[in-house]
Parts: structure tokens; C-alpha cells; sequence
């Protein structure tokens, strides 16, 4: 073996491992280990991975750093369908992330200003955050840097142009930090480089300390039930006992005291395992719920049908009246809810495919629940995750959001800590108070991002707050949602950039 051939394996090798474990360390900075600042060591060993290197060992690199990177994070995707469904997420989501670090790597070959560089690294990024939301089959709408913040002091960048932006800002930050920190050594260059770190991480910090939301004085008391039911795909339980496991902690609520002056009571979704629509059982418990104990709406998940389509639905019960109103899931989850090309994949792993025996259809109800006269938005777990349910919710006119979520499937893992920080997020975005209710938690109640209430995972609990509901629209939710748009007119001018550069050095 020649020594140049020696020199390029070594050099290979020690790429791919700084992005394995680059991509792996992003696991610790994500709920519940949440050790948000690690994500700009995790996203740093990414970026110099790949710098320098051709397009072809940009892109392995890059897919190894992917893989790792999605797999650490979401390796919860395991626990009710086996490994499978893990690996072919983590491939998929890979090949777009190297995809995306070979394009960086093409444009820092062909870029000699800083600051280009750094705006390129962060479009880049933000640009394969989009694309990974969205393809295939709707996309992953998990694992942005975004997601990492949600305790950090950086998480208000979300109220100006959502989580997009504040992507944006965390890759910002890390490529400025990467790009000028070795010029630091150097005399002649090092007040350059100070002067663009500062004013990045001054900027970067800033910004959200002027975030101001407007108190509501609209005051609403909501109660969120956590049953602590094994809900589970595969859960083997007797008809009817997720349902009497929220029937308990309701009851305990009201001979507790706590559910006086409460005006809404949301449970999660599928809280109820008998539709009161067939089952009679079902239907006189909630009566008998609704009418003689808690004597005010409430809102609980379960599963209804037609004759031809089955639906993960959030009904809304009202006293005197039973049934008022019905939301249906728009975005079922890829996989797990139903099987897109069904036939194709079940060529490829039958046994696999043959567990989800069921497919659910797309919900088209409006997401709105009118309660009082006042209008809240819902959404159904995966959909929490997704910026077009929150952009729709809002123009809806919702004041407040109900997030009813189901995540007794995945067991003791970091899933449920993950989604509640995305609600967080979520809330601070619309600038509405978030009910965010779970079977088996942890279930919280925010209002424009502050913590009102929070239960612990696996245990039944209630929670109870007074949420100001709002008609105020952050830059979010108007100019702020076409960040993306924008993003992706920068990454097109900077590869147009390149492209007119060479042709005229030709």
C-alpha cells in the first residue's frame, strides 16, 4: 500500500468518526437528557467532518454522521415495531443529510468570504431540515436543532419566525464559531474574528430577551388527565380499561376539591378505547361524567369509522348534549398508522407490515373546538411536530391549543420528553396557552412558553391552570412562516453564485 493511499484511508476513517460520534453525541442534548448546549459540539464535529473533503467522501461522511445522528435521537422507534422501522428512518433521513453536507462542502470549496460561508453552512442546514419535514410520505418532522432549545435561552427565536428560524440560529452560531475561532491565532486577523463572534452570540442572545408577550386577562381554567393507560398498540389489556383509567383520575379530581371553577377537561388521545358511538357502556359513563359530576365539556381521543374509512379522532362532549363536535387526525404517522404503498413495502418486509393491520385516512374536520364561545385548536401527538397543523390552528382563530397525545408505545423512553418540548416550543411560536395531555405523560399545561402545570411520566395524575386565551398573532404566525421560503431563495442564490463563478472563469 502506498503511502498516499495510507495517508487517504487515515484521513477517511478519522472523518467518519468524528461524525459517528459527532452525530451520537446529539442524543444528550435532546430531552430527557437535555443538555441543550452540547448540541453546538455535536453540530461543530459535523461541520469540520465533512470540510475538505471531495464531494463523494462529503457525502459517506455526511450519511454516517446522518445516521447516527437521527438514530441516537429516535432510537425510541424501536420499541413497539422492533429495529426495522429504526434503521430504515435513520438510512432515509441519512441520505438526505449527506446529500445536504456535500452541497455545503461544494459551496466551501467554491466560496472564499467568511461570511458566506457561515450563511451557507446555516441555509444549508435549515434548507435539509425542510426537506427532511416534508419527503418522503410527509416526512420526519423530528430531530431539528430546534428541538434541542426548548429550555435554552435561545427558544424565544421560535415567537419570530418559528422553529425554522431557530435552526437557523443554532447552525448560525456553530458555523460563525467553527469558521473564525482558528483566525483567533492569528495577529493580523484575530479582531476580525473576535468582533464576528461577539456579534453573532450577542445577536443570537438578544433577541429573544425582547420578546414581550401580551397578558390575557380572558382567563380559562382547563384540566388535563393523565390515566396512566397502557394504551399501546399491542397493549393487552380488557375492553374498556383505558377508558376506566381516565374515569379514575377524573373522579379523584373532583372528590379532590381540584375541579371547581374548571371549564374545560381534556384527555388524551385515545382515552377511550370504547367509542360511546357503539358502545353503550362507553356512552352512559361519559354521560353520566359530563351531566352529574363535572357538569362542563370535555374533549377525549378515540378511534371512530364509516363504513369505508377509520379515523384517530378528538370528540368533544358537552352536558346536556353528549356529542357536539369531532376533530380527525390529518397527519397520521407513515408506518405506524397506515402503510403508504402498502403493497411494495409489504413485498419487502411482510411480517413487519403485516403488524399494522389497519390504516387510517385523513382527517379533513376543521381543527377548531368551541367551548363558551371561546375556540381552541386541536391537534393529535406527530402533530405537534408539524408547522403547517400549528400555522392552520391559528388562522382558524384558535385562543388556546389542546394537544392530545397517546405515548404509552414507547415505554420509559426520551419520545414523550422530546414531544413535550416541541409543545413548549409550540406555544411559545403561536404565543397560545397549550394543553398538552398524554395517557401516560409527563403532560404539561403552557401559556406562551411558562410552565403552569407538569405531571411525571407513568403515574395518574390531573393537572389544573388558569390559561389566558388569545387573539394575538406573533411575527410567527405572519411573516415569520415564510421563513423557509426565504431560506431556500438564500441556498439558490448562493449556489447560483458558484455557478456563474465558474462558467465565467472558464
Amino acid at each position: 500500500m502506498s503511502v498516499k493511499r495510507f495517508s487517504d484511508d487515515v484521513f477517511i476513517s478519522s472523518r467518519l468518526l468524528l461524525a459517528a460520534f459527532s452525530g451520537a453525541l446529539s442524543f444528550f442534548a435532546y430531552p430527557k437528557p437535555g443538555l441543550w448546549p452540547l448540541i453546538f459540539l455535536s453540530l461543530a464535529g459535523l461541520l469540520i467532518s465533512v470540510r475538505g473533503a471531495t464531494l463523494g467522501k462529503a457525502f459517506l461522511v455526511g450519511f454516517v454522521g446522518g445516521w447516527t445522528f437521527f438514530a441516537s435521537q429516535c432510537w425510541w422507534l424501536s420499541q413497539y415495531l422492533g429495529p426495522l422501522p429504526l434503521v430504515g428512518l435513520a438510512t432515509i433521513e441519512a441520505i438526505i443529510f449527506g446529500l445536504g453536507m456535500a452541497v455545503y462542502q461544494w459551496l466551501h470549496r467554491n466560496l472564499s468570504a467568511k461570511w458566506l460561508l457561515v450563511l451557507a453552512f446555516a441555509s444549508i442546514w435549515t434548507a435539509r431540515e425542510w426537506l427532511s419535514t416534508h419527503f418522503p410520505y410527509g416526512g420526519f418532522p423530528w430531530s431539528r436543532l430546534s428541538m434541542s432549545q426548548a429550555d435554552s435561552p435561545l427558544a424565544n427565536w421560535v415567537f419570530f419566525g418559528g422553529l425554522s428560524l431557530l435552526s437557523f440560529v443554532v447552525a448560525l452560531i456553530t458555523s460563525t464559531i467553527v469558521e473564525f475561532a482558528p483566525t483567533l491565532l492569528d495577529n493580523a486577523k484575530r479582531l476580525q474574528a473576535m468582533v464576528a463572534i461577539a456579534l453573532v452570540l450577542l445577536m443570537a442572545l438578544t433577541v429573544p430577551m425582547s420578546v414581550s408577550f401580551q397578558s390575557s386577562t380572558d382567563k380559562f381554567r382547563v384540566a388535563a388527565i393523565q390515566g396512566n393507560a397502557n394504551a399501546g398498540l399491542f397493549a393487552k389489556t380488557y375492553p374498556g380499561e383505558v377508558l376506566d383509567n381516565h374515569l379514575a383520575v377524573t373522579r379523584k379530581m373532583i372528590t379532590d376539591g381540584k375541579a371547581e371553577g374548571v371549564q374545560l377537561v381534556v384527555w388524551p388521545e385515545n382515552a377511550s378505547d370504547l367509542n360511546p358511538e357503539y358502545s353503550t357502556r362507553a356512552a352512559l359513563e361519559l354521560d353520566s361524567l359530563v351531566n352529574r359530576e363535572l357538569k362542563v365539556p370535555f374533549t377525549f381521543g378515540t378511534i371512530t369509522a364509516t363504513e369505508s374509512d377509520i379515523f384517530n379522532s378528538s370528540l368533544l362532549w358537552l352536558p346536556g348534549q353528549g356529542f357536539a363536535d369531532q376533530y380527525d387526525k390529518k397527519r397520521p404517522v407513515p408506518f405506524a398508522e397506515f402503510v403508504p404503498d402498502r403493497g411494495f413495502w409489504y413485498q419487502l418486509a411482510p411480517d413487519l407490515i403485516g403488524l399494522i393491520s389497519r390504516g387510517y385516512t385523513f382527517g379533513e374536520r376543521d381543527p377548531i373546538f368551541e367551548v363558551d364561545g371561546k375556540k381552541f385548536g386541536v391537534l393529535i401527538c406527530f402533530e405537534i411536530a408539524i408547522d403547517e397543523i400549528a400555522q392552520d390552528i391559528v388562522d382558524s382563530g384558535a385562543q388556546a391549543i389542546l394537544s392530545q397525545t397517546n405515548n404509552a408505545d414507547f415505554g420509559h423512553s426520551d419520545e414523550a420528553f422530546q414531544q413535550l418540548a416541541i409543545a413548549k416550543l409550540r406555544s411559545i411560536e403561536t404565543g397560545l396557552p397549550l394543553v398538552n395531555a398524554s395517557t401516560v405523560g409527563p403532560s404539561a399545561i403552557f401559556d406562551a412558553g411558562d410552565t403552569l402545570a407538569r405531571s411525571s411520566a407513568f403515574e395518574p395524575a390531573y393537572l389544573v391552570a388558569d390559561i389566558g386565551l388569545s387573539s394575538v398573532k406573533t411575527p410567527a404566525m405572519t411573516i415569520g412562516r415564510y421563513f423557509d421560503l426565504l431560506n431556500l431563495l438564500v441556498v439558490a442564490a448562493l449556489v447560483s453564485i458558484v455557478l456563474y463563478r465558474r462558467r465565467k472563469a472558464r
